[in-house]
């Protein structure tokens, strides 16, 4: 029965959910709710001067994909001047338009999709000098807590450097998700950290280039762990795809519709 609902609901809204006007709509009533949130929590931002100094110059802000509800009132408040890499996707599309009220305009493309002139585009805004880049590293599909290639491309092609942000909060909900975004609650303690810029040689071999990597990849990490740690927060797992999610969400289903089956035995 729930699967049929979920069908019928699927094909009555993502019709809806691709047409622009809808997602405009959508758009507003997050940027209000994500608002009323940010002024009722109390906030506390770690290395404030690195962001001042680097909000309107080329640098490359990199966030985790479950962790960027937030940031937006900080870099609206805190008068960035950047562009945010989308997904062409229609739930990419409707969070670009949800960026663009929070003052972040838009590059659309992914690694798995429209890599190249994501990164033709991005290579251009950044050596304009007057604007910033904002992005997911383990995104959109995944793995999970894991840093891709694309950011480090960005900063050796440039010479911009990759600036490690993350927030977490004292209340919380985790949405059931391979990202497991973090959605920040009212009346909650913000804590937000800015790691010290790192930046990333034009001439690199491909074994530095790894390292370099892997060292972002650990800042990250441990930012995540010691900061959700002060709150006592979901443990968010590493290494999870969407599509191994969605994969495990499907045989847990048919875990239980076969257990039900056996009862009614």
């Amino acid at each position: 029965m729930y699967q049929k609902f979920r069908k019928l609901w699927k094909a009555f809204w993502e019709p809806i959910l691709r047409l622009s006007f809808f997602q405009w709509v959508l758009a507003v009533v997050m940027a209000i709710c994500i608002w009323f949130v940010y002024f009722t929590c109390r906030k506390k931002i770690t290395n404030w001067d690195v962001f001042k100094k680097y909000r309107r110059k080329p640098a490359i802000f990199i966030f985790w994909h479950g962790r960027s509800m937030m940031l937006s009132p900080i870099v609206c408040l805190g008068g960035m001047r950047a562009y945010a890499v989308a997904s062409r996707h229609k739930d990419g599309r409707m969070m670009a338009k949800l960026q663009r009220l929070f003052g972040l305009k838009s590059i659309y493309g992914s690694t798995s999709e429209g890599g190249i002139s994501v990164l033709r585009e991005g290579v251009r805004v950044l050596r304009r000098g007057d604007y910033s880049m904002c992005l997911s590293p383990d995104g959109p599909g995944g793995p999970s807590l894991r840093v891709q290639d694309g950011a480090l491309y960005f900063a050796k092609m440039t010479g911009a450097p990759i600036i490690p942000v993350c927030y977490s909060c004292s209340h919380s909900w985790f949405q059931n998700r391979w990202d497991r975004y973090l959605v920040a609650l009212p009346f909650s303690k913000i804590t937000c950290r800015i790691a010290k810029p790192i930046f990333v040689d034009s001439k690199i071999s491909a074994d530095e280039f790894e390292k370099v990597r892997k060292h972002i990849e650990d800042i990250m990490v441990k930012q995540v762990r010691d900061m959700d740690g002060e709150f006592n927060l979901f443990k968010v797992e590493q290494d999870l795809t969407s599509v191994e999610f969605k994969n495990k969400l499907r045989a847990e289903r048919e875990a239980k519709k076969n257990k039900k089956k056996e009862k009614r035995k």
